[in-house]
Parts: structure tokens; C-alpha cells; sequence
């Protein structure tokens, strides 16, 4: 996809969350929990403000956990990058209901834009085939993010992964609580769980 056509990194968390219904949203660090954020605070998003890497993991152990919900992890090339021996334990635990979206600017967006790896050598859809995960995409237009949100809903079809490129706009935080123990109190909540 050339780089005048790259995708508004908004419109596409918009897209993905529009009709989420139950489905539990687990931000990786930085832009794409402010994406999220963005599209509508809501009882189910787990923020993770600070965990860089840590997003498909936690997005594994929810989906494990919780197997007759929506999972689906949005986060970025540079925190996946990070993270990405996660891609095969999920690859081996093969959770029907997981999904995770790699929003890939090609950059490091929370330390200055650095061009990240997947701006050259690293294909991630790639990786995460090698790991196992069977259901991988590169998804280039808001026609295929739109056919790709509504299989979020599906428990039992995945794990899924999508590369989605987008473009390297710095867009305005949008915070939510980042008080963790609230995050996670009410998450627990709406999971029908009580306190911690």
C-alpha cells in the first residue's frame, strides 16, 4: 500500500469497535489505548498503560479465561514487536475467541517515531502464521476492517491475526481512568465478578 493511501488509525479502532456488543478490548501501549479510549470508554477496555509487550499476553490469558467472549487485542507494531513470542503461545493454545490487530505505522510512535522494523524486514503476518496462528490477514481498505470486525464476534473461528497499516499521524491523547485498580475493578464487574 503506498503511503499516501495508508489508514486513519481512528476510523479503523472506530470500525473494529463499533458493534462490539461483550467483547472484552485489550489496549497495548501507548496510541492504541488512546485509540480505543477514543472510540468510547467502556466497561469491557483494559487498558495497558505502561506494559509494553504485555498486550497479546494478557489479551491470551482474558480469552482463556472468559472462552465464550470476544477477545480482541489492538495494538501496535512496536509493542508487538516487543511482545512477539507471545504470537507463539498463542499459536499452541489456539483460543477460538481471541483476535489481535496490529496497527503498524512502521514506527516507534511513544519514543519519537523511529522507523520500526516491519518498515523494512519484519513482516508480521508472516510471524504469526510461523507460530501457528492460521487465520492471518493484512488488512488495507475499511471494507476489509468492516468484514474483519463483524468475525470478531466469532468464539469459536479463531485466534485471528490482522496488520492493518496505517498512517503516522500524532493525534491528540484521549485518556481514560488509568488508575489500574480501577481498570481492573471494573472489568471484573461487568464480567460478573466481584472486587478485588
Amino acid at each position: 500500500m503506498s503511503k499516501a493511501n495508508l489508514l486513519d488509525r481512528r476510523a479503523v479502532v472506530s470500525s473494529l469497535l463499533a458493534d462490539r456488543k461483550g467483547a472484552i478490548a485489550v489496549g497495548g501501549l501507548g496510541a492504541s489505548t488512546y485509540d480505543i479510549a477514543a472510540a468510547g470508554d467502556h466497561d469491557r477496555n483494559f487498558y495497558l498503560w505502561g506494559a509494553m509487550g504485555g498486550a497479546v499476553m494478557i489479551g491470551l490469558g482474558l480469552a482463556l479465561a472468559q472462552p465464550k467472549l470476544p477477545v480482541v487485542v489492538i495494538t501496535g507494531d512496536g509493542e508487538m514487536l516487543m511482545g512477539i513470542g507471545s504470537l507463539a503461545t498463542v499459536g499452541l493454545q489456539k483460543p477460538g475467541n481471541l483476535s489481535i490487530v496490529v496497527l503498524d505505522n512502521e514506527a516507534y510512535g511513544e519514543t519519537g517515531g523511529q522507523m520500526s522494523h516491519t518498515a523494512s524486514a519484519v513482516n508480521l503476518v508472516g510471524v504469526a502464521q510461523a507460530c501457528g496462528i492460521a487465520d492471518t490477514s493484512t488488512l488495507e481498505t475499511m471494507a476489509e476492517i468492516e468484514a474483519f470486525a463483524s468475525s470478531l464476534r466469532d468464539v469459536s473461528a479463531g485466534p485471528r491475526f490482522a496488520s492493518v497499516k496505517i498512517d503516522a499521524a500524532n493525534l491528540e491523547r484521549v485518556l481514560s481512568n488509568r488508575d489500574g485498580i480501577f481498570i481492573l475493578t471494573r472489568l471484573r464487574g461487568s464480567l460478573g465478578f466481584g472486587p478485588i
